[in-house]
């Protein structure tokens, strides 16, 4: 079960996907029919979320595609995220989630943590800043998710990919150390959650 505030925030998000602008949406039913067609041979869905330093952008996708995947009721979805080098998952992102409603847990005390991201009852996703080809990622079988422009460039090949699609988003790290960090990491994080349940939103059970 979600977390009461997320569920919300998703049910006000459906409402605003007439804002994504068609070629938007063209690129977005491209992961949709990926989904589709796992779903329907009962195969696992496997979704990892690339950007350069896998700190922001990517683990907001990884995040809100299994919750979005969640509220649709759509099972034997995976998500991952990933990066063309590891830093570690950026407290500015983290904060903006917690403002949103996920209880975030820090699991260990490295330079590049380990969180237990949790949106429900037992819903959770565990997140660190990783490379394509870290062992937590999948090696075969996924949709691979291009969030930054950057990644989309320097990230040529990714092994075993069935799908690489592009949506990329702009970075709030422009806006770190300003007075609209907060709103712009928020804004950033919805943006991707309401394109992620537009995916799942077309997905038929």
């Amino acid at each position: 079960m979600l977390i009461a505030s997320i569920k919300q925030q998703c049910i006000d998000l459906e409402k605003s996907f007439d804002t994504i602008p068609s070629e938007r949406k063209a690129i977005l039913e491209k992961l949709t029919a990926y989904v589709q067609e796992r779903k329907d041979q009962e195969l696992p869905i496997r979704l990892m979320y690339v950007c350069t330093h896998n700190s922001r952008r990517s683990h907001f996708g990884q995040i809100w595609s299994n919750v979005a995947a969640n509220f649709y009721g759509i099972d034997a979805v995976e998500t991952f995220s990933a990066g063309t080098e590891a830093t570690a998952f950026h407290p500015n992102a983290i904060a903006a989630l917690q403002a949103q409603g996920f209880i975030v847990l820090k699991e260990d005390e490295t330079s590049n943590p380990k969180y237990n991201v949790r949106f429900g009852t037992t819903e959770a996703v565990t997140c660190f800043s990783k490379t394509v080809n870290d062992p937590a990622n999948p090696t075969s079988a996924f949709a691979a998710i291009m969030t930054c422009s950057d990644a989309e460039q320097n990230c040529p090949f990714i092994p075993g990919v069935d799908l690489r699609i592009g949506t990329t988003y702009d970075d709030p790290k422009a806006f770190d150390g300003t007075a609209q960090q907060e709103e712009k990491y928020q804004e950033r994080s919805l943006q991707i959650a309401r394109e992620c349940l537009y995916v799942f939103s077309l997905v038929n059970l």
